[in-house]
């Protein structure tokens, strides 16, 4: 049987307390166990999940992670998000925690870039539905261009269900 889907993802970070807030205040993470100072497991908001991320302190001394630049290791994390209302209440409690780093239009997904207390790169995103793929949207392929949400928002619609036949069953 082949992998399905990711089922959570693990993160180093210099205090854990520090970052489970962001996660929690500003991702809507919900804490679902607690290990004070040393580890905690969070569940995203729309999800059943046991947990779907899992931060571990490793202490305030620890340098920033070189992954891309001097050393091997992951870019990023990408969390879907179900509409673009959605993704625009995310941008802007990503800007009011000063963590937005960007924003792209690839075409099929619409996609914020932020990063979290230690700097480390995480992306919010809505897929295009499969039916709204169309050959002028196949066309760009997988150019990046810089993201318009208000006119995405005109073009689909805040309350389209995004990644409908791509990444959620139709």
């Amino acid at each position: 049987m082949p992998v399905q889907r990711l089922n959570h993802a693990v993160l180093f970070v210099r205090d854990v307390d520090r970052s489970a807030a962001f996660y929690r205040d500003v991702l809507g993470f919900r804490v679902k166990v607690e290990m004070p100072g040393q580890a905690v497991f969070l569940q995203a908001e729309g999800s059943t999940n046991d947990h779907d991320l899992g931060l571990f302190a490793v202490g305030v001394q620890a340098g920033p992670s070189g992954a891309g630049r001097s050393t091997v290791g992951l870019y990023h994390l990408a969390w879907e998000v179900d509409t673009l209302a959605e993704l625009a209440r995310f941008r802007g409690a990503l800007a009011d925690a000063g963590a937005l780093a960007g924003a792209s239009d690839h075409a099929t997904t619409k996609a914020l870039y932020a990063r979290d207390p230690d700097g480390i790169e995480f992306e919010v995103s809505w897929l295009l539905p499969a039916d709204l793929i169309t050959p002028d949207v196949r066309e760009l392929g997988a150019t990046t261009r810089p993201l318009d949400l208000d006119a995405e928002i005109a073009r689909y619609g805040a309350e389209t269900k995004g990644g409908l036949g791509v990444s959620v069953p139709a």
